[in-house]
């Protein structure tokens, strides 16, 4: 799920066209698997995932052959649960949490009309 969302992402900036890679990318545990860090490390871009303990006794029981441990930046995934508490509102809308939509465009077209309502509401909180 995540390699694909990677080919779709643009990373705007204030002039010239938006860039396809990012500079970071901060996930849990769970996208800690080999394919995930080989396909970043190619693109030239840094992995914010914790190693799992049961990859840690693996990677330690081949001893040296187990290479080193990846590089990890505690300070860059404090602020992934930014992301996690945007998506817990996200879910808040039904149709969303439960995936009625048959088409893949008219789940996307919720999910932006989500973030714009977030959006709006957010620009009406400040002062």
């Amino acid at each position: 799920m995540l390699l694909p969302l990677l080919q779709q992402l643009k990373v705007g900036r204030r002039l010239g066209r938006p860039r396809t890679r990012p500079d970071g990318l901060c996930g849990d545990k769970a996208y800690s698997s080999r394919a995930i860090r080989k396909h970043l490390r190619a693109r030239g871009i840094m992995a914010h995932i914790p190693e799992p303990e049961d990859q840690k006794g693996h990677r330690l029981r081949r001893g040296s052959a187990g290479g080193r441990p990846p590089n990890f930046d505690p300070g860059a995934y404090r602020g992934r649960n930014v992301v996690e508490r945007r998506y817990c509102h996200i879910k808040q809308w039904r149709g969303i949490a439960t995936r009625y939509d048959k088409h893949a465009l008219t789940y996307r077209a919720a999910v932006v009309l989500n973030a714009v309502i977030a959006w709006t509401a957010h620009l009406s909180d400040m002062p």
